[in-house]
């Protein structure tokens, strides 16, 4: 792609992700500070690809949509519950920073051209594309286990030993939130695909195998949340307040520890099972393509 069209790209991502930053800050899924560091996310995906583009895109509007569902319930469960889910410049950076180192690499490396996940044409392209969709399948999934399994009638179980816990609690999963994490996984793996299919050239035989993607993104999405819960349970700490009588994240004289030790705060968690499930993805796709 000449550099012409780069700066199109780069055109629509600023007017785009402005005029989205402005709604999200009108309906408080994020804070002022969030609308610098996710606009020029966004300019950076939009380059690489517009398939990167669209996967920034669908978890930032699903994870806001899930967020919403239940709010009253939430305020009183989650110990870090913010109305309208609205998450700061940390947040999204945790969420998208990963993401973003890769997306500008292989926008250097492709010079902005779709291409498709082949191992035989490049397996430098297959393993930064592959750490982009499990990026997102992790990062998606986490939200959406997180936000509808805290509102399972069923009583989460604490992953490392599967002891009852209460809802919450750092590490707790439900079959409900673990099915939600699959479901968000297949929801990036169908986005890159669909994308792909608009503006992706490749040779037929590599071409249908791209539907793999959403597969694997589904099991992304549901191992980078078990990933998430591991380090949620032995590495975050959860307590008991006898006065708030909730789950908090803080040690204290009111508080009876449930689980974990004091050395990650959740954005420390999300940004670790990132990391791994973008380590992990981007192998198996130089594996399977």
């Amino acid at each position: 792609m000449g550099h012409g069209g780069i700066w199109i790209r780069a055109a629509v991502a600023v007017a785009a992700g402005g005029a989205i930053a402005a709604r999200a800050v009108r309906r408080k899924s994020v804070d002022f500070s969030a609308v610098f560091v996710g606009v020029p996310a966004m300019v950076a995906h939009t380059v690489a690809g517009y398939r990167f583009a669209g996967l920034l895109l669908v978890f930032f509007f699903t994870s806001s949509r899930v967020t919403r569902v239940g709010e009253a319930r939430k305020r009183a469960l989650d110990p870090e519950f913010k109305e309208g889910g609205q998450r700061n410049w940390k947040q999204v950076l945790s969420n998208s920073g990963i993401a973003s180192i890769l997306v500008v690499l292989i926008a250097l490396v492709t010079e902005g051209t779709d291409r498709c996940l082949d191992s035989k044409e490049s397996t430098l392209v297959t393993a930064l594309i592959g750490g982009v969709i499990g990026h997102y399948a992790c990062c998606n999934g986490d939200t959406w286990s997180s936000e509808l399994g805290i509102l399972s009638k069923a009583e989460p179980r604490i992953i490392t030993t599967f002891k009852r816990v209460q809802k919450g609690t750092n590490g707790g999963v439900t079959i409900d939130g673990l099915l939600a994490a699959a479901a968000a996984g297949f929801s990036i793996g169908l986005a890159f695909v669909l994308i792909g299919f608009l503006t992706a050239q490749c040779a037929s035989y590599v071409f249908w195998r791209q539907l793999l993607v959403i597969p694997l993104a589904t099991a992304a999405g549901l191992g980078g949340s078990l990933i998430d819960s591991i380090l949620g349970a032995t590495v975050q700490y959860s307590g008991f307040c006898s006065v708030r009588k909730r789950v908090v994240g803080i040690d204290g004289p009111t508080v009876t520890r449930i689980s974990g030790m004091n050395i990650l705060d959740n954005n420390g968690v999300n940004v670790v099972s990132v990391f791994l499930t973008t380590v992990l993805t981007a192998v198996a796709c130089t594996y399977i393509f």
